[in-house]
C-alpha cells in the first residue's frame, strides 16, 4: 500500500486500522491485525477510552510474528483535562498496554470545546505534550476533534501539533478546507470513519447504490478523500474481510477518473432533484439560531434520508443527540420555537422552521447504542 507524509513522523499508509470494532477478544484483534498487514496497512489508531482495545492490540502485536514491530506506525490518545501528573501516569500505561517503548502519535482525543484546546496549549497539557516528547515516550503530538470549525482551525493555527483526526466526508465535506489547510502546512489529516459516520457506506440504502452506479458508494466515498490528498482513512474492522475495499484500493491515491466525477456529478444532481426547493446548501448563513439549534447539521441529515434514502443512518444520527456530551450536538429540531431569524438570512429562502419541524417528525426514534463518535 501506498504511504503518504503525516506531520513530522513517519509515513503512514493511505488506510488506518482503526480499533475500536475488535473487542470480543485477543484472536479478533489478531486477526484483523493480520489482514492489516497483508493490506498493506503499518498506520494502527486505538485509545484508552476503546474498551480493551489497547490490551487487545498489544497481545496481538506480540503474537504477530509475519510483520517486524518496526512496520507498526502506532497513534493512542489522552483525553484533555487531565493534571500533569495524571496523563503522565495514563501515558505510561499505554504504553505498558502496547508494549512498545515510544509511541509514534500522541493525539489529545476530543478537542471540542475552548476550554479542551486552552488545556494543551496553555495548561497541564501543554506542560503534559512537551514531557512527552522530550522524555523520547511519544514522536510526535496530535488532535482529534468533533468541534466546531473555528475551533478546529485555531488548533490547527497554534503550531502546537503536527497532525490532526477530523470528519471528513465525501456526503460532509464542511471540513474538508480545514484539511486542505492543514496539508498544505506540512501537518498530517487523517479521516475519521468515512465509512461509518460518513453514512453507513458499508451498508448503504439501494437509492445511494443506485445513484453511485457503476461504483459502490464507499469505493466512491475513499477515492474522494484520497484524491484530495488526505494522509490516510480510517477503517474500523471488526473481521478481515472489513479489509478488503482497502486492500483493492491500496495503490489508488491518484486524481479522480472521468468516470468517478461524472458518478459524484450524478449523486449529487439526483440529492438535489429528490429535495427540490428544499434542498438545503449548507451555507451556514442561517446562524446563529437564538435557541442554539443546529440548523445546517440537522437539515444536512434530513438531505440525506430524502436525498439519498439514508434515513436509518440519519435517524442513528439525530437521534444521538444530547445523549453524547460534547462529541456530539446538544439540541435537536424541537428546540425550534419559529422564531424566525433565520428566515431573512437564508439566500435560498427556505421554510426553515417547516424543514425542522419535518426533520425532527422524520428522525425521531428510539435512541440506539452509541459505539465511538
Amino acid at each position: 500500500m501506498k504511504t503518504r507524509a503525516f506531520g513530522s513522523g513517519r509515513p503512514v499508509s493511505l488506510f488506518t486500522l482503526g480499533t475500536m470494532r475488535a473487542l470480543n477478544s485477543v484472536a479478533q484483534m489478531a486477526e484483523v491485525l493480520d489482514a492489516a498487514a497483508a493490506a498493506g496497512i503499518n498506520h494502527l489508531e486505538t485509545a484508552p477510552a476503546y474498551g480493551p482495545a489497547e490490551r487487545f492490540l498489544g497481545e496481538a502485536l506480540r503474537q504477530n510474528s509475519r510483520t517486524d514491530s518496526d512496520h507498526w506506525v502506532i497513534t493512542s490518545k489522552l483525553l484533555p483535562g487531565l493534571s500533569f501528573e495524571e496523563g503522565q501516569r495514563r501515558l505510561d500505561q499505554i504504553l505498558e498496554r502496547l508494549g512498545c517503548p515510544q509511541l509514534d502519535n500522541l493525539a489529545i482525543h476530543g478537542i471540542n470545546r475552548e476550554e479542551h484546546l486552552d488545556w494543551a496549549l496553555v495548561g497541564d497539557g501543554s506542560r503534559l505534550l512537551n514531557w512527552a516528547v522530550s522524555s523520547g515516550r511519544v514522536s510526535q503530538v496530535g488532535f482529534s476533534s468533533h468541534g466546531s470549525n473555528p475551533l478546529i482551525d485555531r488548533a490547527l493555527r497554534s503550531q502546537r501539533f503536527s497532525f490532526c483526526s477530523l470528519h471528513l466526508h465525501w456526503l460532509d465535506p464542511q471540513r474538508l478546507p480545514l484539511a486542505r489547510w492543514a496539508l498544505a502546512q506540512g501537518l498530517g489529516v487523517m479521516a475519521i470513519s468515512p465509512a461509518d459516520k460518513g453514512g453507513r457506506l458499508q451498508a448503504p440504502s439501494p437509492t445511494l447504490v443506485d445513484d453511485c452506479t457503476p461504483f459502490a458508494p464507499l469505493e466512491l466515498a475513499y477515492r474522494f478523500l484520497l484524491a484530495r490528498g488526505i494522509s490516510t482513512l480510517t477503517v474500523g474492522a471488526s473481521v478481515a474481510g472489513d479489509l478488503q475495499l482497502a486492500a483493492t484500493l491500496a495503490q489508488e491515491d491518484g486524481p479522480l477518473s472521468q468516470a468517478e466525477q461524472q458518478a459524484l456529478v450524478t449523486a449529487e444532481r439526483r440529492r438535489q432533484e429528490r429535495l427540490g426547493q428544499e434542498h438545503c446548501k449548507q451555507c451556514q448563513a442561517c446562524l446563529p439560531c437564538p435557541n442554539e439549534v443546529p440548523i445546517p447539521e440537522l437539515l444536512r441529515l434530513r438531505n440525506l434520508a430524502i436525498g439519498h434514502g439514508l434515513t436509518e443512518f440519519a435517524q442513528e444520527r439525530y437521534n444521538l443527540i444530547g445523549r453524547a456530551g460534547h462529541w456530539w450536538e446538544e439540541h435537536d429540531a424541537s428546540a425550534c420555537e419559529r422564531c424566525g431569524e433565520c428566515l431573512p438570512r437564508c439566500p435560498h429562502h427556505l421554510p426553515i422552521p417547516d424543514l425542522l419541524a419535518d426533520t425532527h417528525q422524520r428522525l425521531k426514534a428510539s435512541p440506539r447504542r452509541r459505539l465511538w463518535s
